[in-house]
């Protein structure tokens, strides 16, 4: 096995060098699309961001990142966050992350003298405890729902907990503070959508752990609370946990021990790229042997929800790809497009519904630059991807290089199916024929070409400007993705081309695909 994955990564870095010298040309490919029956579902949008604690305190390898993109600080003025959030029409977006479990909610008369974060090196993650105002909770949700956000927001899974050995939490969950802020979130009619228990808790957890069948224990209990508090509403959220990374037996503890319909939803955190200041981050991203890797995570919790709670479903709750507030020029540029979009496209074929992308703002990660709030990159793949693709997932493959990762969804709100093509190879174009097989089982013997379907398609190609990966600047068929007017999202329309003719799809590049006349039974 070592001298297989020391002869791919060879293979890997020959071909690199091989594409400085000579340029591109075209490989025919075919790409095959099931179009009789969908092989899984997304929520109604896939895409989710984060909004996170940070203070602009937090520093990772001598950077400091964050500034004022707190849930405490962040400016909600801002035009371009608005407009940002706003194009969406519906962007989900997750509040929590490593210190969700140190925040106070201010509400009722305990606590009055709640303070915000400070550096304490005795403290999870280097801070103390935080403080949630109702009056900051109040602004927050006056922009949510202006901009029409939907909210999952993280609890404090610690109160009232004390530490022991090995960063093991434990004792009882006091959940009085959480149903006080509940309480008041229902009193002034604001709207979240799903409730999620605890951050980074699970397994051997990050500064801190809880035991699974505590856990459970504790679900149950808030599970009753939201229950209890909802019941004349005529709204029910949904309980979200645990919010970590997984692990097989402590995942499969906390199902069991919480048992049937408490748990609606298993998140699980993803940061497959490494450490932000990997000097090789750059190079992970355009390997498609190493961006496969993930996949055995995807599908062990899939498995796992199946045998242990198949009353739930899988979100990727948290994942920025690079740990550590992402890696400076390569998280927020062009580049990591191929690593986000692929990891929507595969995480959608393992059954997931949701994938959380940390964050809106905040970090080397941020889809909005943190200090400009200029969009980068993955902002614009993200409104893409929710603009284009809708959640019936088909089943795709192709005969070409490992270098051409393909995906397809039923088209969003409108008939046929759009394709997403990613090129990771930067010495080759790949000719694609793209075709709709119409039998239900294997071995395919007819299929529909989409090329030679009627009328037309329509195709968004997505390169970096001046050819750099590291650009900050996207082109879309040619042209820069920038702010318009007033700071609104630019529009993004598409070439439209015959679909007689041919596909290219250019090195390090990828391209969303519309076939708008294909008859696909799937899709209807």
């Amino acid at each position: 096995m070592g001298y297989m994955i020391m002869g791919i990564r060879a293979f890997f870095l020959s071909s690199l060098l091989i594409s400085c010298i000579h340029p591109s040309f075209g490989v025919n490919v075919t790409v095959t699309v099931q179009v009789m029956a969908n092989i899984g579902e997304t929520d109604d949008s896939l895409i989710c961001t984060t909004l996170d604690w940070w203070p602009k305190e937090k520093c990772n390898y001598g950077m400091c990142p964050w500034h004022d993109s707190s849930i405490i600080n962040l400016d909600l003025r801002n035009p371009i966050l608005h407009n940002a959030v706003k194009a969406f029409k519906s962007l989900r977006i997750r509040l929590g992350g490593s210190l969700q479990d140190q925040v106070i909610y201010k509400v009722g008369r305990k606590h009055s003298k709640c303070q915000n974060f400070q550096r304490d090196g005795n403290g999870l993650f280097g801070f103390t405890e935080g403080c949630l105002t109702m009056s900051r909770w109040d602004k927050l949700n006056h922009f949510f729902r202006k901009n029409g956000a939907i909210i999952t927001f993280g609890l404090n899974a610690l109160y009232g907990r004390n530490a022991s050995k090995d960063g093991l939490y434990e004792g009882d969950w006091d959940a009085r503070n959480a149903r006080s802020f509940i309480r008041y979130t229902l009193s002034r009619g604001y709207k979240v959508e799903s409730w999620e228990f605890g951050n980074e808790l699970s397994g051997t957890g990050i500064s801190a752990r809880l035991d699974a069948n505590q856990c459970g224990k504790d679900l149950i209990r808030l599970k009753n609370i939201i229950n209890k508090s909802y019941k004349k509403v005529g709204f029910q959220p949904k309980l979200l946990a645990p919010g970590g990374f997984f692990d097989a037996k402590w995942f499969a503890d906390m199902l069991r021990s919480s048992g049937p319909n408490v748990v609606d939803v298993v998140t699980h955190h993803i940061y497959n790229l490494g450490a932000g200041v990997d000097k090789n981050l750059i190079y992970k991203i355009q390997d498609p042997y190493y961006l496969s890797q993930v996949a055995k995570t995807y599908r062990d919790l899939e498995v796992t929800i199946k045998n242990f709670g198949p009353w739930s479903s899988p979100w990727v709750g948290e994942s920025g790809g690079a740990y550590n507030s992402g890696g400076e020029g390569v998280s927020n540029a062009f580049v990591d497009s191929f690593w986000y979009l692929d990891q929507l496209g595969m995480v959608s074929t393992f059954g997931h519904k949701v994938f959380c992308r940390q964050s809106l703002i905040g970090g080397n990660y941020a889809l909005l630059d943190t200090v400009t709030f200029i969009p980068n990159p993955d902002y614009y793949s993200a409104l893409l991807w929710h603009r284009l693709m809708g959640k019936r997932v088909l089943r795709t493959t192709h005969d070409g290089s490992v270098y051409l990762r393909s995906y397809t969804h039923c088209s969003r709100d409108e008939p046929g199916v759009t394709v997403l093509l990613i090129n990771l190879s930067n010495s080759t174009s790949f000719d694609v024929s793209v075709i709709g097989d119409m039998n239900l089982y294997p071995p395919p013997q007819f299929g529909q070409s989409l090329e030679q379907a009627q009328g037309q398609r329509e195709e968004y190609h997505l390169t970096p400007q001046g050819g750099n990966l590291r650009s900050r600047v996207m082109l879309l068929n040619g042209e820069p993705l920038e702010l318009a007017y007033n700071y609104q999202i630019p529009e993004m329309q598409p070439a439209i081309v015959d679909a007689s003719t041919s596909l290219r799809i250019a090195p390090l590049s990828m391209a969303f695909v519309r076939f708008k006349d294909l008859n696909a039974p799937a899709c209807v």
